[in-house]
């Protein structure tokens, strides 16, 4: 019966990005099919194999150790600021961001990591039937952050077309930054972290085959990396610490606002109606809930968290998920987090309209645009990943 759930899945998937796709007749159906395929391998690969649960475990083993460096920097600010056996969001999800994006920064500088994201977005335009820039694109998304990739490309962005342009945006929300990867596996389990990320790589592409299609002519494929401005060492580092605390002083602001409006809004509603806006939210969702896999039983519940993501944020929802989790089927909780790894919340369409209008102008306009269309594609990307995951669960 869940292979039969996951076919529909598909199908409503795929329905739904054709009926949005603006070239239906250029949509390339076998690179989408063999990406599904690949999708499907890896995750079982992943969830299911000794050799998956090795690479998990040794991921989450350094995010670990990462988070355990990143504490001894935090207590020597923050210490005695909790009691003792206390765990305040804030010092211990946040604040890590901050040693994490310096390591980043490190590794940009040493032009480690520009050379693996080159290197695996020419292997994957291979696979993909896009072009050099838009692998590439994705894969940078996916480790300096949906903001700051826009940086790396940015002598190609007032050369692209609306189309290429939409698949640039769309690999930028439906990814996470490795920055706060470690914030998530405080939360949900790493096997379902290091999943999504994959499987949401490959969703990316194939969601965006099916509503913007497109032929990049071989002349235009050209991948120019912008180099950052040369900076010594220690102003790099100086960066990437105060960047880092930005992001992590901006999620703890946008949970400050998106908690307390939500409870006030399910407060308001509970008075009104009898009926929290979560439940009303989650008997919306749960058609969706059910076509990813989750037992029926279970579908408003789920569907409840699917919705809090959407329209705020996936911190908010995986706070939400671990106190109701309790009540949820692990395969539930599998299919529901794979979903929340990701960017695609109403939020996000400022965010890359901003960066890129930050950079050009009349691209960023243009973003702002497509902006609806874009959250449409990076949602179907989630469900997709979701549907893909619960085959191998």
């Amino acid at each position: 019966m869940n292979y039969i759930i996951a076919i529909i899945g598909l199908l409503v998937v795929f329905g739904l990005a054709y009926l949005a796709s603006n070239n239906r007749r250029q949509i390339k159906w076998k690179p989408i099919i063999l990406m599904v395929v690949i999708q499907l391998i890896l995750a079982a690969l992943l969830l299911n194999t000794t050799f998956g649960l090795v690479i998990i475990n040794g991921f989450a083993g350094v995010f670990s150790k990462l988070l355990e460096y990143a504490s001894s920097g935090i207590n020597f600010v923050f210490g005695g600021l909790a009691n003792k056996g206390e765990a305040p969001f804030f010092l211990t999800v946040l604040l890590p961001i901050v040693f994490i994006s310096v390591l980043i920064g490190i590794f940009q500088y040493v032009k480690i990591l520009p050379f693996i994201m080159r290197v695996i977005g020419l292997i994957l335009s291979k696979v993909n039937g896009m072009g050099k820039l838009e692998s590439y694109n994705a894969v940078a998304s996916a480790i300096v952050g949906q903001s700051e990739v826009f940086i790396t490309v940015k002598k190609q962005l007032g050369l692209l077309p609306a189309n290429r342009l939409y698949t640039l945006c769309a690999s930028a929300m439906s990814t996470v930054s490795m920055s706060i990867v470690g914030a998530y596996m405080t939360m949900i389990k790493p096997e379902y972290v290091v999943t999504a990320l994959v499987v949401n790589l490959f969703g990316g592409f194939i969601i965006s085959s099916i509503i913007n299609p497109y032929q990049v002519d071989p002349s235009e494929d050209i991948l120019e990396i912008q180099d950052v401005e040369k900076q010594s060492f220690f102003e790099m580092l100086g960066e990437y610490i105060l960047d880092g605390f930005k992001v992590a002083i901006i999620v703890g602001a946008m949970l400050i606002g998106f908690v307390a409006l939500m409870a006030g809004i399910d407060d308001l509603f509970l008075m009104i109606f009898g009926i929290s806006f979560q439940q009303i939210l989650g008997y919306v969702f749960s058609p969706f809930a059910f076509i990813m896999g989750v037992p029926f039983s279970e579908t408003v519940r789920a569907g409840g968290i699917m919705a809090t993501k959407l329209v705020t944020n996936e911190f908010v929802a995986m706070i939400n998920l671990t106190k109701i989790q309790s009540g949820l089927s692990a395969r539930t909780i599998g299919i529901i987090s794979v979903f929340l790894v990701s960017f695609a919340n109403f939020s996000s369409i400022g965010i890359v309209a901003g960066a890129v209008k930050s950079l050009n102008e009349k691209q960023g306009n243009t973003v702002a645009r497509f902006g609806l269309k874009l959250l449409y594609g990076a949602t179907l990307v989630s469900v997709l990943s979701a549907v893909i995951v619960s085959v191998v669960l």
